[in-house]
């Protein structure tokens, strides 16, 4: 039972991935900067902590606008007429994923510096 339970979640969750790969610019965009920039990070980080951050970093975002893209299409599920609260979810939604790119520029930023300057 446990096995085919966690069949099962894999299996859903690379449909997910699939799904926001196919209809979600943004992932889409996201996805291409952290395969771009991981191996910059692996680079660019001294040590196990700065990479995981580096990395980390990178993952957070692609989370974090996975779940905007999961609130979203629940709340047009429900409907597609405007409510002020379906509009702020989503407005919030966005805010996380905006907030997440902010870490993430923050974390690269001061390690760079770091790197490159000593800092």
């Amino acid at each position: 039972m446990g096995l085919r339970r966690i069949w099962r979640a894999a299996r859903y969750s690379a449909q997910g991935l699939r799904a926001a790969f196919r209809g979600e610019a943004a992932f889409r965009q996201e996805l291409l900067i952290a395969l771009v920039a991981a191996p910059l990070g692996l680079w660019l980080g001294r040590s196990a902590a700065e990479r995981a951050l580096l990395l980390g970093s990178l993952l957070l975002t692609l989370i974090v606008e996975l779940l905007n893209s999961a609130l979203e299409a629940a709340i047009d599920r429900i409907g597609l007429e405007r409510h002020e609260l379906s509009g702020r979810a989503k407005d919030m939604g966005s805010a996380a994923v905006f907030v997440a790119l902010i870490l993430t520029a923050t974390v690269w930023l001061l390690i760079a510096a770091g790197r490159l300057f000593g800092v």
